[in-house]
């Protein structure tokens, strides 16, 4: 007689025995977006959803504050799909809002698929984003709208479920924050805004951080935020303005405002760098810190050793001269 096998237990741990989870790092956007979330900006047509989750990546992406009022914990590159608009209204917007924060788009790393069809219902597409998120390794990836994204039907819940399990197993698997724009129903302005997104309720059940934009009339557009495990700010309202080149939203409000940033070019940021270091800086760890190209980097670090600014010592370290 065989002797049985015995049966396989789930790993478990005690709880007091979880990993904690560092308070300095559970934001990713202070009361914005929690660190590693995923979650849905949703809202009507024309309620400036891209552009919230365009202002979110060059955020994101340059360290500086969303809405130039909420600040950036944990910046990194970024990894966007804009599957409605073409690649020159993409680069418009974005130089805009890099324009509102005093920066330059060339400098931030926001890597942009330009795939023509991206689906989340076909396996070699899922693999292939999942691929994609692997060799970048972005701190944020942003998909623009779910419902160019497959062809299930979103009022049905093991339709949908499966594409956000994918999302969420990317999430897990390489740490990564998800923002998926959604649209609400027509005619939900009354209903509570996560009862409001358009489909089945898994979209709201998923969400760990959700933005919501609703226009009161033609004028008023408000952003509600809500959080799986932290408190949520009281709605807000905002605007699209534009200043010369500049196209962003911003809050209405002034004492919500921050005073506008000081625009810091990359030169001055790897001087300061230099600045504080105790060593010489090897290149890649510059590269890492600025999350830039590095064709850029090399181009500002030869500029600056030019100018007898920067030494390049014999290792390829940089420090500042003198």
């Amino acid at each position: 007689m065989k002797p049985m096998k015995p049966a396989r237990l789930l790993p478990f741990v005690p709880a007091h025995r979880l990993a904690a989870r560092a308070e300095e790092k559970s934001w990713l956007v202070d009361e914005l977006w929690s660190d590693q979330a995923v979650g849905l900006i949703g809202g009507e047509p024309k309620c400036c959803k891209s552009f919230l989750a365009l202002d979110l990546a060059v955020s994101v992406a340059s360290g500086t504050p969303c809405l130039r009022r909420f600040a950036v914990t944990r910046p990194g590159g970024v990894l966007l799909y804009a599957a409605e608009d073409s690649a020159p209204i993409v680069r418009q917007r974005l130089e805009g809002i890099c324009a509102a924060s005093g920066l330059a788009l060339e400098e931030l790393d926001i890597q942009v698929i330009t795939v023509p069809t991206l689906r989340l219902d076909w396996e070699a597409d899922r693999s292939a984003l999942a691929n994609t998120v692997a060799s970048l390794a972005p701190r944020l990836l942003i998909l623009d709208p779910f419902v160019r994204l497959h062809c299930v039907d979103e009022n049905t819940s093991g339709e949908v479920a499966p594409l956000l399990g994918f999302l969420r197993e990317l999430q897990r698997k390489h740490g990564v924050a998800v923002v998926v724009v959604h649209h609400a129903k027509k005619g939900a302005a009354a209903a509570r805004a996560g009862q409001a997104l358009r489909g089945t309720s898994e979209f709201h059940a998923w969400g760990d951080s959700n933005l919501y934009l609703r226009r009161d009339g033609d004028e008023k557009l408000t952003l509600t935020v809500e959080h799986r495990a932290a408190p949520s700010e009281k709605p807000r309202l905002i605007e699209l303005v534009q200043s010369g080149q500049a196209l962003a939203l911003q809050l209405v409000n002034p004492q919500d405002q921050a005073p506008p940033p000081e625009p810091i070019s990359l030169d001055q940021r790897i001087i300061g760098a230099l600045a504080e270091a105790t060593a010489p800086i090897p290149i890649a760890e510059l590269r890492s810190k600025f999350r830039i190209r590095n064709a850029t980097l090399y181009d500002r670090l030869n500029a600056l050793t030019a100018a007898g600014r920067v030494v390049k010592t014999d290792n390829g370290s940089y420090r500042l001269a003198g």
